[in-house]
């Protein structure tokens, strides 16, 4: 938690622009191998990492880190501490939204309500699957769209197969949401494309993987790596 804290603050310095913290939880699946074991390593340790040490952290980060920052985590961990209880630990600490992997939009009223009340944004994923739904989640999207560019998990790719453009083109005939891309990108050159495409890169296994890596020594590596994925977004939208 104590090197969590020390990468976001590198983070947000070398130009990242909302900041995405996982809860740890044992089944992740929307995840490939690097984040499955961060989430291992971080329930396994001594100093079990839990939701309320996570939420403890977030009020720290609050003090100094004035970009929003959003939740990634699972169903099961929000069920378990309480819907509403959770909700109000987010607006106490400062969290502007969650995103549910393993919930389906036809599902997502288990949450949007709590959310509402809250007023917590309830983040929608677009999969390159999505087809005739991508309208009808575009429509309700709610703080920013979540573009997921490749079938699979998460986790580093080569290649982004996915007509990103497409997706996006069709967004914007019923929304003016901010669309980022995520899964899979890794390289500078990736997320110039993508953010030429969208509004936005996503990147969180590349980042787990320097940390997975370097340990405690990896917050100067994180934030260099993170100038040159911001630098070549920047570069994209010129």
């Amino acid at each position: 938690l104590e090197t969590t804290e020390k990468i976001v603050y590198a983070m947000v310095d070398a130009g990242a622009d909302l900041i995405e913290l996982g809860i740890p939880f044992s089944d992740p699946t929307a995840e490939g191998p690097v984040i499955q074991e961060a989430n291992i390593r971080a329930l396994a340790g001594a100093d079990k990492v839990t939701t309320d040490k996570v939420f403890d952290l977030v009020r720290k980060l609050r003090h100094k880190v004035t970009i929003p920052m959003v939740f990634m985590t699972y169903v099961n961990p929000i069920f378990t501490y309480g819907k509403e209880k959770f909700m109000q630990r987010c607006v106490e600490c400062g969290m502007a939204g969650v995103i549910g992997p393993d919930v389906p939009f036809e599902e997502k009223g288990e949450l949007s309500g709590v959310c509402k009340e809250y007023g917590i944004e309830l983040v929608s994923l677009i999969a390159p699957t999505s087809h005739e739904r991508i309208k009808m989640i575009a429509k309700e999207a709610e703080g920013f769209l979540y573009c997921v560019s490749s079938l699979g998990v998460t986790g580093v790719r080569k290649q982004i197969t996915t007509n990103i453009g497409e997706m996006i083109e069709k967004v914007r005939e019923v929304t003016e949401i901010p669309c980022a891309v995520g899964f899979g990108i890794a390289e500078p050159e990736q997320a110039k494309e993508m953010a030429s495409l969208s509004d936005g890169a996503i990147v969180g296994s590349a980042i787990v993987k320097i940390v997975a890596k370097y340990g405690e020594d990896c917050v100067p590596y994180v934030a260099e790596y993170v100038k040159k994925m911001k630098a070549a977004v920047e570069e994209a939208g010129k």
